[in-house]
């Protein structure tokens, strides 16, 4: 595994992060879990990448890797990153949702008793909030810190006008923020047009999530849309979004993955890693194996000149 650091701070992260966004719910297979986490820790990934909200049902993911870190990772909690967020809706009612600080604080408690923990290294805003004021945001962030409960905090999913506010409120409070994560693949690009550089600025480290366009950048989709894939659930990748033009430079870039002796998967988590403001990638995975696929992609980091601008080239 390779180790970067995180933006200006003392962290070093691993180049590839899990995420439990999906595949950690109660409606999922515990066995299965266990073997996911596993494998990810036995190959360097000390990182573990949650929210309030993952399940389903909402919260379950938190429950469940909780239980599997006291009974399978008792005495390793130095080793290992644990993040979670909160700003999307959690609970009912006028506290379960967007960004106040009685709800980032009253969700950060709530997740801590799930995951049987005593702090999280990491806690992000997971979104922007238009109607509360964001220094009380930023103000719950760094109450959270100096409470104890973070170590580090975070934004996820806020664009660079915002994120620059952000990021100069935190550090005049005295907890500069340690990370954003943005959606970021070679399908969605919008973090090239000035965020990157917000990033840059401030000594921000980025974890884009995504990476692989939900499934859409790899092997899965070559040959249209399979019965058990994620497209037919609807929900995040929907058909409609696997349109003739998306599959057509999907066969290309898997071309182009095929010549440099690499999986699609593997190129595109790659070609995000190639932008050294890239701290860490999130990867998901519903099997154990594709963890391993997905860390064989650091074998090969390297990009040509040419090769880029083909890249370029096809995603238009």
């Amino acid at each position: 595994m390779i180790y970067n650091r995180c933006g200006n701070s003392g962290l070093l992260l691993p180049a590839l992060s899990l995420g439990l966004w999906q595949n950690f719910g109660d409606v999922d297979t515990v066995a299965n879990c266990k073997s996911i986490l596993h494998i990810a820790f036995d190959n360097g990934i000390t990182h573990f990448d949650l929210a309030n909200n993952y399940g389903p049902p909402p919260g379950s993911a938190e429950t469940n890797f909780g239980k599997i870190l006291k009974e399978d990772f008792e005495g390793y909690r130095d080793e290992l990153i644990i993040s979670s967020k909160a700003g999307y809706t959690m609970w009912d009612g006028p506290y379960g949702d967007w960004g106040s600080k009685k709800y980032l604080v009253a969700s950060l408690n709530q997740s801590l008793k799930r995951m049987q923990l005593d702090y999280v290294d990491i806690f992000y805003h997971h979104r922007p909030d238009p109607n509360t004021p964001l220094e009380e945001t930023m103000q719950a962030l760094d109450l959270i810190v100096r409470q104890g409960k973070a170590l580090y905090v975070g934004i996820s999913n806020y664009p660079a006008d915002k994120a620059r506010e952000a990021f100069t409120i935190l550090k005049q409070l005295g907890t500069p923020c340690l990370i954003h994560q943005p959606r970021y693949s070679m399908f969605d690009r919008w973090v090239e047009g000035g965020l990157l550089d917000v990033l840059e600025e401030y000594g921000v480290g980025c974890i884009p999530f995504s990476p692989l366009a939900q499934g859409l950048l790899t092997n899965k989709y070559l040959n249209g849309i399979p019965e058990d894939s994620r497209a037919t659930r609807n929900l995040f990748l929907k058909e409609a979004d696997i349109t003739a033009d998306k599959i057509n430079k999907v066969r290309l870039l898997n071309e182009l993955a095929v010549a440099r002796n690499q999986t699609l998967a593997q190129l595109a988590l790659a070609w995000l890693m190639k932008d050294k403001r890239i701290t860490t990638v999130l990867i998901g995975a519903s099997k154990p194996e594709q963890v391993l696929n997905s860390i064989a992609c650091l074998e090969n980091l390297h990009f040509s000149t040419e090769e880029l601008n083909k890249i370029n080239s096809i995603l238009g």
